[in-house]
């Protein structure tokens, strides 16, 4: 139980490293309406969609590590 849990773990790490790293950064915006970027009237609904499921993802992937973390701390020890 303990190694399939750190496993979890480690997977889980490398999932929320990868969600944080496909986020686009909270400037994104800002530098490209002063830039003048032609976008097309849904292309920022998509994006804004995708953020969206990146933030979330990010949320319970950071919950199930601490979870995770807390199991094999103070659980299974």
């Amino acid at each position: 139980m303990y190694t399939f849990a750190i496993v979890l773990l480690v997977i889980d790490a490398l999932a929320l490293i990868t969600l944080v790293l496909l986020q686009s950064g909270k400037s994104a915006g800002l530098a490209g309406s002063i830039s003048g970027g032609a976008e097309e009237l849904f292309g920022k609904q998509k994006a804004r969609g995708m953020d969206a499921f990146f933030h979330k993802a990010t949320v319970v992937t950071a919950v199930l590590l601490f979870v995770l973390t807390f199991l094999i701390g103070y659980v299974l020890d």
